[in-house]
């Protein structure tokens, strides 16, 4: 039986995996794809203490290190699901089920696409799906930000402070966010709206420098930006746990700053859980205090 599996290696799970392995306990770390998560594919890292500036692939492949050097066990592959079985937690995988003491879900989440031709292709090269990650780097530009919730106001706010022109891009005519961020972005000059409209086209040849807008009475609009920040929410993997953690209505795991579950010994961390913010160093917030969690909790098996 394994001390702790952690599901999932993007920053919260290998964070937590350092700590583990530091406090003198075993981590098994699973991993469908790539060690990374979402960081993995940022061209650049700008707001991580200590880190000038570090790409997303350098940022990875330093933390993955630092985990193996330690003593991490990293295997390549993906979990099916979890249960709980006479009390132990049985982690089911493609390679074969894995008992532990204790289980991290660090599963994080994806980006909501847009589906249009040349988003992943711009992806770094204009399109964002992080305003507060990437914004300064469009200083004094044109952007706009696609979506009508909370994080594509808030997004649209936060560049209006940096950029010479945001467009705010949402399919209906009303606006689905916090009439009080609506009503505040309505006070910026440097802020358009056009609504009842959807992205439709990204322009440009080895990087974004506009877009096709097409209304919803048909008539096409283009315009001349240097980004695209998609804000049209995230997908949580979480889908394979809800049959034994508890998940909110968007598929995230119900659990506070603690990392607690509603099970015993499982614990979550990163993307993956009910929060405000989902920002790199709150990932590995959560897998510090994941990790001690876990720690504490198999402590008290002894």
């Amino acid at each position: 039986m394994e001390d702790i599996v952690i599901v999932g290696g993007g920053p919260a799970g290998l964070t937590a995996a350092i700590y583990i392995q530091r406090a003198g306990k075993h981590a098994v770390v699973f991993e469908g794809n790539a060690p990374g998560g979402q960081i993995l594919t940022a061209s650049i890292v700008m707001n991580y203490p200590a880190i000038k500036s570090i790409t997303g692939a350098e940022y990875s492949q330093s933390l993955y290190e630092q985990a193996v050097a330690l003593g991490t066990e990293v295997r390549f592959a993906k979990v099916a699901g979890i249960s709980i079985e006479n009390g132990k937690k049985v982690v089911h995988t493609e390679q074969g089920d894995v008992e532990a003491k204790s289980v991290i879900l660090a599963t994080g989440a994806s980006n909501r696409k847009l589906g249009v031709e040349k988003e992943a292709e711009f992806l770094g090269k204009g399109v964002s799906y992080c305003a507060t990650c990437d914004g300064a780097f469009f200083k004094d530009k044109a952007v706009a930000v696609s979506g009508g919730g909370n994080t594509a106001l808030e997004d649209a706010l936060y560049l209006s402070n940096y950029c010479s022109k945001v467009y705010l891009i949402h399919r209906r005519n009303e606006l689905r966010g916090e009439k009080i961020l609506a009503d505040e972005l309505k006070t910026k000059k440097n802020v358009e709206f056009v609504l009842e409209a959807n992205v439709t086209k990204l322009l440009g040849e080895d990087h974004l420098t506009g877009l096709e807008v097409t209304k919803l009475d048909g008539t096409l609009i283009n315009l001349d930006v240097s980004a695209l920040f998609i804000a049209i929410g995230q997908v949580p993997g979480n889908g394979a746990f809800s049959n034994v953690v508890e998940l909110d209505d968007y598929g995230y795991i119900v659990a506070g700053e603690d990392c607690k579950t509603n099970v015993d010994g499982v614990f979550v961390a990163g993307d993956a859980r009910v929060k405000g913010v989902r920002q790199l160093t709150t990932a590995c917030a959560d897998g510090t205090v994941s990790a001690m969690a876990a720690l504490a909790y198999i402590r008290s098996l002894q």
